[in-house]
């Protein structure tokens, strides 16, 4: 409730406020209410590639499942996790016991953890996600058009305790006690369109969505074309990627942002952390990280049981957090 807001509450309003905050059950898990059908192009292999994603139940997390594999579940099925990471070199890529993987999830899971989608059950005829226009937004905007549906069972949260830092060289992730979830990144690059940006961004902003999530991947020309070169990058085109070339954007279009570079960085590390399997309490710091460091710290996390607990979330408010809630009786 803003402050603004103060003014117009009654004391009655107040106190059944208070008296409902401190009876409310814990706060649900989250599934969609639909099934979300979604087609594109892979950004490496180029390849036309069909997803839906399907409502599931409690306590399911998040789990691909390759429709053009045999072999059953055990073949098919890949659960969303930080453990489960195989490759992080252009992308975030999960894979499963048997071999088969699911490349570029970053994405999805950055709509998925923004949007609370704490269980779905994905099928996808292809190794990659689709990349779609390169950001988060398209997942975003598919998702809230199916609607979500609560679960009859507590959401629980991953609460940083103490510093986890992982470095390597001038490379630099972090996770950090807090309260909410704040992210910060700094990138640097000796590109002059890119150059040095720095962004601090709230999870729980309302403004979130549109202005990280909407960000798109980029990449400079001589790399896009090294890419091709070695067949990857195949599905890339101005449509999904900002391309840069010594001081000029090539996309006709511009920038959705001044610094959309950095904005996109954070959406990759809100995909990225999603691995963990529930949304964090805390602080992220990121300076020149990618993938690799995104995992690396995560992975850090979970080998130290000290450093993090888990809580349930919704759960009764302190009377200190009523107090800064509702205007004094």
């Amino acid at each position: 409730m803003r402050k603004a807001e103060f003014e117009t509450i009654t004391l009655e309003e107040a106190r059944a406020h208070r008296r409902q905050r401190a009876g409310a059950p814990a706060c649900p898990q989250m599934t969609l209410a639909a099934p979300v059908a979604l087609e594109g192009v892979g950004l490496h292999s180029g390849h036309a590639i069909h997803m839906t994603l399907h409502p599931a139940g409690a306590d399911f997390g998040i789990v691909f499942r390759r429709t053009d594999l045999d072999g059953g579940e055990a073949a098919t099925d890949i659960r969303a996790r930080y453990d489960q990471v195989g490759d992080t070199m252009l992308s975030t890529a999960i894979r499963n016991e048997a071999g088969a993987s699911i490349s570029t999830v970053e994405h999805l899971m950055a709509a998925l953890a923004t949007l609370g989608v704490d269980n779905a059950f994905i099928e996808i005829d292809g190794p990659e996600i689709p990349v779609m226009d390169g950001s988060s937004q398209v997942f975003v905007e598919a998702i809230e058009a199916a609607g979500l549906k609560a679960l009859a069972a507590p959401r629980h949260a991953i609460r940083i305790l103490k510093p986890v830092i992982v470095e390597d060289g001038l490379k630099r992730a972090a996770l950090l006690p807090g309260e909410g979830f704040t992210l910060a990144f700094e990138i640097e690059f000796e590109n002059p369109v890119i150059g040095h940006e720095v962004i601090e961004a709230d999870f729980h902003a309302q403004d979130f969505r549109e202005s990280i999530l909407s960000a798109r991947t980029f990449g400079l020309l001589k790399d896009v074309e090294a890419m091709w070169k070695a067949g990857l990058g195949l599905g890339g085109t101005l449509e999904n990627t900002v391309v840069v070339d010594g001081d000029r954007v090539l996309n006709e279009e511009g920038l959705r942002f001044d610094d959309e570079f950095v904005r996109h960085k954070v959406l990759d590390a809100v995909g990225d952390l999603a691995l963990a399997g529930a949304p964090f309490i805390g602080r992220y710091e990121g300076l020149r990280a990618g993938h690799a460091m995104n995992n690396r710290v995560l992975r850090a996390l979970f080998a130290d049981s000290s450093a993090y607990e888990i809580v349930e979330l919704g759960a009764p408010a302190t009377e200190a957090q009523h107090k800064a809630a509702i205007p004094a009786e």
